[in-house]
């Protein structure tokens, strides 16, 4: 049997903790799983911008600090969202922020 993941703590903040690595600029990443599904974490210095891309297939969030935004809305810390396969958009954080995220499939990077 394998041991599961456990990350105690998560929504009250020891994310702090973790190692970040860069992905995008202004954003680093804390890799809990690679692979299909992949998860990770997500901090964004205020500012920072996701380029547009495509959702594969299904995209969850679970914001757990700050705020971040896409063309639909602005998501604050304790929000989920659930972004479908074949849906696109752009994220931005204005003030910085840190998201759980988990896809299903890779999103494909349309631009940037």
């Amino acid at each position: 049997m394998l041991d599961p993941i456990v990350i105690t703590g998560l929504t009250r903040g020891s994310w702090r903790d973790l190692t970040f690595e860069p992905f995008k600029p202004g954003i680093t990443i804390h890799w809990l799983l690679t692979g299909e599904p992949a998860i990770a974490l997500l901090k964004y210095i205020p500012g920072a911008t996701a380029p547009l891309h495509l959702h594969q297939d299904v995209e969850t969030i679970l914001m757990l600090d700050g705020a971040q935004s896409d063309d639909r809305g602005t998501y604050s810390a304790g929000d989920y969202i659930i972004n479908p396969k074949d849906s696109q958009h752009r994220v931005w954080s204005d003030h910085g922020c840190v998201a759980l995220l988990q896809w299903t499939k890779p999103v494909r990077f349309l631009d940037g």
